[in-house]
C-alpha cells in the first residue's frame, strides 16, 4: 500500500467516513491515477477537470458518478494534499431526480402475496414496512429486532448514522415464523452460509423475478418498497418530519418530494375546470 493511499483511509476514517466510502473514495482516485499513467500528487486541476470531461463524455456516466468522482479527487486534493487550487471552481453535474416508483397498496398486496420462500417474503415485508434501505436490511441481526419497544435498530446507515424504526405487529409474527424455520445467528438474512449476509443482489433479482410474476409492469426494486412505504404513509397523514426520521434522510428537502409523487392526494386535488359552471363549458360555440 502507497503512502499516498495509506494516508487518505487514514484521513477517510478520522472523518467518519463508512468503509463502503472509503473504498469508493481510494478506487476513484486510483483510477484517476491510472488513466495518466501518472502518480495523482503530480496531477492537477486540468487534469481532473479533463478527467470528468472523459467521465461525461467517453464513459457517459450518470451526473451522480461524475459527483461522487468529484467529490473523492476534492478529498484527497484539499483534505489529503491541501492543494485546493486544484479543484477549484470545478462544476458539478446537474443531477436529474425524476420522480421514484410508487406502487399502489393493491399492489404491495398482489406482490407480497405472491408464491415465494419464507425467507424471501420476510425480506420484502421488512423492506417496506420500516421503509428500510436494502443493505441496511441485509445487514440486520437478530438482536436488531426489538419485540418489547416493537422497534427495530439500524446501525451505521447511510452517513454513518444510527436510527430506530418501528416494527410491524405482522412483521413480527412472519419473523417468528422465520425464525423457527432458519435459526439465524449472527445475520438475520443470511446467505448461503450463516456467516455472511445475503447478497443484495440476489434480493434485488428475486424481487423483480416476484414482480414480474404477478404481473407488475412497473419496475419493482427494494427501493420501490421504501418509497412506497413512504408515500402511503404520507397519505394516511403521518407528517413529513416523521417521515424524514423513519427514513433516515439528514435534510427534509429529499423528504418533501414525495409530496409530489403520492396519487391519492393527486387524487384528491379538485381541478380548477371543476369549478367552473357546467352550463358554459357544455355549451356550444
Amino acid at each position: 500500500m502507497s503512502a499516498l493511499r495509506r494516508r487518505m483511509e487514514e484521513e477517510l476514517r478520522l472523518r467518519g467516513m463508512s468503509e463502503k466510502t472509503v473504498m469508493s473514495y481510494v478506487g476513484t482516485v486510483r483510477r484517476f491515477a491510472e488513466h495518466y499513467g501518472r502518480s495523482p500528487d503530480r496531477l492537477g486541476r486540468e487534469e481532473v477537470r479533463a478527467y470528468l470531461v472523459y467521465l461525461t463524455g467517453e464513459r457517459k456516466l450518470a451526473p451522480s458518478s461524475v459527483n461522487l468522482a468529484l467529490s473523492a479527487l476534492r478529498f484527497f486534493y484539499v483534505d489529503v494534499l491541501g492543494r485546493e487550487l486544484a479543484v477549484a471552481r470545478l462544476p458539478r453535474p446537474k443531477r436529474k431526480q425524476p420522480l421514484p416508483v410508487v406502487l399502489s397498496e393493491a399492489e404491495v398486496t398482489r406482490l407480497l402475496g405472491a408464491p415465494m420462500s419464507l425467507k424471501l417474503r420476510s425480506i420484502l415485508m421488512t423492506l417496506y414496512s420500516a421503509a428500510l434501505r436494502l443493505g441496511e436490511a441485509t445487514r440486520l441481526q437478530p438482536t436488531d429486532v426489538d419485540s418489547e419497544s416493537m422497534s427495530i435498530h439500524i446501525h451505521d446507515a447511510k452517513g454513518g448514522r444510527d436510527r430506530t424504526v418501528m416494527l410491524s405487529g405482522k412483521l413480527l409474527l412472519v419473523l417468528r415464523e422465520y425464525w423457527k424455520l432458519y435459526r439465524p445467528r449472527h445475520w438475520l438474512f443470511y446467505g448461503k452460509t450463516k456467516e455472511k449476509p445475503i447478497d443484495p443482489r440476489t434480493v434485488q433479482k428475486r424481487i423483480a423475478g416476484v414482480a414480474q410474476s404477478v404481473g407488475l409492469r412497473k419496475r419493482v426494486t427494494p427501493h420501490t418498497l421504501r418509497h412506497s412505504c413512504a408515500t402511503h404513509l404520507m397519505e394516511h397523514g403521518a407528517s413529513l418530519r416523521h417521515i424524514q426520521e423513519l427514513l433516515g434522510h439528514k435534510s427534509l428537502r429529499t423528504t418533501q418530494r414525495y409530496t409530489h409523487i403520492s396519487p391519492a392526494r393527486v387524487a384528491a386535488m379538485l381541478s380548477p375546470l371543476d369549478r367552473l359552471p357546467l352550463d358554459v363549458l357544455t355549451a356550444d360555440a
